[in-house]
């Protein structure tokens, strides 16, 4: 008897188990005849086997395990084990899931007359059409109840983090205050995480509560009930590495504060919501909460996820990339019409093109983004849609720090004049974002001279160094230097009326024939100008490190210009924040690195103002915020 098994049943083991049962006489296993049979291994299936295992994939191991176990079968006499056929190609291999190499095992088993032995119904209904004799064997079904790796998690374990001759650690604690702690002092094996990457998978295959969400060569991410479990292998890691995940609170919609003025927004009409924070800030965890609660309020509720991870109810499905693309996913899901969709988590340009799309197309959006602050999440969108369609498509901003709900901002359109500005012809649409507890503005996002920006609107207006004031004032110095061949000095003088500064050769060239050119500046920024020369100052241009606008003594720094950088060297400054002047006229603000210096990209509009700086001739100095 000649049997030709197909790569499905030498990955479970399963012949070299029926040689056994077969040739022990006691057994009470049905006997297939498989002891003394001749087993003739295509080499197509030891292809595939070996392309997974350079894969890292342990059911390439696992199969040729079984292929040695036939073999010492074959020294002691109890079968004959043959190697036929031609190995795959490349695209064969890749295209294993297509049925190119089924088609290859099949073509040796009737050139042979042999019986086809599969575990795969599919090759084995294919294998019957074309008249082959076929041996179907039951696919292994696994009962799991836990996974190896659990013993590693307590009540207060978030994630355990394994790898290959390092000590097994643990995140422990509560949402916002985790700890990252050591809890074996033995480092973990290659053999002990190898067992525990094969239990993972195929529980995974075998169990319905599991499914393998990511299956690349190199990393494996794996759900499996409340886990979500990624494997990483050399080379795409530097060694075998598990990180195992789970969510230590499930919440409701009532244990945040806003929770009744929420379920009133939410229930109102479809919202358009970002849920922002950083990392283990408890987002995804609010994310669920807020799912649970417009089930339960009658709502349709999807997800999109890539891992899929929420621990939602089964009322809600949970969708992942389709055919590579969140797009093609969110296209479905406009069929399917569900009434809020969860984007988890919101990263990309196209995610944020995506998120666009379905809400302006009337579906109700929860996006998860991680931020730093709250308007961080509202400014991940500009430059990404059209900035008189972000109210449209986002109207919360809800931010979440240590699990709890720390800001939530409302998002609209009003078309004013923007706080700081005073002409009535600078009217114009101004986003504005506002507490939603007291409804106080507390910031506006609108363009002032072909650019974006973002101003927050503190308690006290008249604060000399606003945030209007300084965009003010490099506006001005902007178009006046854009003129002027010489050193450009500007002085705010109120809201909407400034003081320019020029050299006297330049004065008639700022002010044009009969006055043109600086009157259509004026026009363009909505502020008064009065252009004086440096000898009509008292003090003559400023040079020192104290001057009339305010200007610290500090300490006198040489930039750098390299091909892409402005780089300031300040050693002894690492951590420090601190401004930089240049004759006394404030720059910046900025971070000293910890190597000790700041690096400002050329190109940006701060190292344009810096490299003005130096090519004048300016003494720039850094003073201590």
């Amino acid at each position: 008897m000649e049997i030709v098994p197909d790569t499905s049943v030498v990955i479970d083991g399963r012949v070299s188990d029926q040689v056994k049962a077969d040739a022990d006489p006691d057994t009470d296993v049905d006997g297939m005849g498989f002891a003394g049979a001749t087993v003739v291994v295509p080499e197509a299936v030891v292809g595939e086997l070996e392309a997974q295992a350079n894969d890292g994939r342990e059911t390439g191991w696992e199969g040729l395990e079984e292929l040695q176990t036939l073999v010492d079968l074959a020294e002691e006499g109890t079968i004959d084990v043959e190697y036929v056929g031609r190995r795959p190609d490349a695209i064969e291999k890749r295209e294993a899931g297509e049925g190119q190499i089924d088609a290859l095992i099949r073509d040796i088993a009737g050139d042979r007359g042999a019986t086809l032995v599969t575990s795969d119904d599919v090759q084995a209904q294919v294998a019957r059409a074309k008249g082959l004799e076929v041996e179907f064997v039951e696919p292994i079904k696994r009962t799991v109840d836990r996974l190896q790796i659990e013993n590693f998690f307590d009540e207060g374990t978030m994630s355990v983090h394994l790898k290959v001759g390092v000590q097994p650690y643990a995140k422990k604690g509560s949402i916002g205050d985790m700890q990252y702690t050591p809890i074996r002092d033995d480092p973990a094996t290659e053999s002990e995480l190898r067992e525990y990457a094969a239990d993972i998978e195929e529980s995974a295959r075998a169990s319905p509560d599991g499914f393998l969400e990511l299956d690349e060569p190199g990393m494996t991410i794996t759900q499996f009930r409340d886990f979500r479990i990624a494997i990483a292998r050399p080379p795409f890691s530097d060694a075998l590495e598990i990180t195992a995940v789970r969510p230590i609170v499930k919440t409701e919609l009532d244990d945040y504060e806003y929770a009744d003025q929420l379920r009133d927004r939410f229930t109102e009409h479809q919202r358009g919501v970002l849920i922002s924070g950083s990392p283990g800030a408890g987002k995804s965890t609010f994310a669920q909460a807020v799912g649970e609660f417009l089930v339960d309020a009658d709502y349709a509720v999807k997800t999109m996820e890539k891992p899929r991870d929420l621990q939602v109810g089964p009322n809600i499905t949970q969708y992942t990339e389709l055919g590579g693309s969140m797009e093609k996913t969110a296209d479905s899901l406009l069929m399917v019409r569900p009434d809020y969709t969860i984007y988890d988590e919101v990263r990309k340009t196209d995610d944020f093109e995506v998120f666009a799309d379905m809400r302006l197309a009337g579906v109700g959006m929860v996006g998860v983004v991680h931020a730093t602050r709250a308007i961080d999440a509202l400014q991940r969108l500009i430059g990404r849609v059209e900035l008189g369609l972000i109210p449209q498509i986002v109207d919360t901003v809800v931010y979440i720090e240590a699990g709890e709900v720390d800001t939530v901002y409302d998002v609209t359109t009003e078309v004013k004049v923007p706080q700081g500005l005073m002409e009535e012809d600078l009217a114009r649409p101004v986003i504005m974002v506002k507490d939603f507890e007291t409804g106080r503005p507390e910031f506006e996002i609108y363009t002032f001279n072909n650019q974006v920006v973002t101003v927050p609107l503190g308690d006290d207006e008249d604060e000399q160094d606003s945030g209007v004031d300084r965009l003010a004032k490099q506006e001005v110095e902007r178009e006046i230097r854009s003129i002027a061949r010489g050193h450009v000095e500007v002085e705010l003088r109120g809201p909407n009326t400034a003081v320019v500064w020029v050299e006297d050769d330049d004065i008639s060239q700022v002010i044009g024939k009969g006055g043109g050119r600086i009157s259509d500046v004026e026009n363009r920024l909505g502020i008064d100008i009065d252009v004086r020369t440096f000898e009509e100052r008292p003090s003559g241009p400023s040079g020192g490190p104290q001057t009339e606008s305010g200007g610290k003594e500090g300490e006198i720094v040489q930039p750098e210009v390299t091909s892409r950088h402005v780089i300031v060297p300040l050693d002894g400054h690492a951590g420090d924040t601190v401004e930089l002047q240049a004759d006394g006229e404030y720059l910046f603000t900025a971070t000293v690195s910890r190597s000790g210096e700041i690096q400002v990209s050329r190109g940006s509009g701060i190292a344009e103002e810096l490299e003005r700086a130096i090519d004048r001739g300016s003494t720039v100095t850094v003073v201590p915020s």
